[in-house]
């Protein structure tokens, strides 16, 4: 079973989480930015990870901390999840489009963080959300799956719709990447991850 419950507490957050890597896409996420909270439902929904996020953080300075510290937490999960990563595919590509906008993702489980981002974003903010803080988010996220995402908007001019095809084309190439193939063995030549 690829269960985890963690949390993190700092002077700026408070956030538990409980993750089931083999769900069916549902979850309960309450992060107090409505924006993060849509598109990490959106996350689990095409991961079909279960998923159940708490936090509160300090939005009175900005969503900065609460954007950062969820990213961390949920990737630090999906990589505890993982274990030894024996038996995964280790990677996955996906396309994915919402309305006229369409993105690419590109994961590989290797072990080494790495983030490659070009979201394109026009606005400043969705809702409450800095739009500079999406990018953060799958930089942050990438460092603690200990993995690396290259995830490109290759068309769209609607920022909300940019960025639900980033997280649902990431979605779905992490479906791909941890799915599990039937073997014991690690996915590398060098025997470890």
């Amino acid at each position: 079973m690829r269960i985890v419950e963690l949390s993190r507490e700092t002077t700026e957050t408070q956030i538990s989480l409980r993750l089931n890597l083999d769900g069916r896409g549902t979850s309960e996420v309450d992060t107090g930015i409505g924006f993060l909270d849509h598109m990490v439902t959106a996350l689990c929904r095409h991961a079909r990870w279960d998923l159940t996020l708490k936090a509160r953080g300090d939005l009175h300075v900005d969503d900065h901390h609460t954007v950062e510290d969820c990213a961390l937490l949920l990737g630090e999960a999906v990589d505890h999840a993982l274990g030894t990563r024996e038996g995964i595919c280790r990677f996955g590509t996906a396309f994915a489009p919402m309305d006229g906008s369409l993105a690419r993702a590109v994961v590989d489980l290797s072990g080494r963080p790495a983030a490659v981002v070009d979201l394109g974003m026009t606005r400043e903010c969705l809702g409450a959300l800095a739009t500079e803080n999406l990018t953060h988010f799958f930089v942050s996220f990438a460092m603690k799956i200990r993995g690396a995402i290259h995830l490109d908007l290759l068309r769209g001019d609607n920022d909300h719709h940019r960025a639900e095809a980033a997280f649902k084309a990431l979605a779905l190439a992490l479906r791909v990447a941890i799915a599990t193939d039937g073997t014991d063995q690690i996915p590398s030549t060098k025997g470890v991850l």
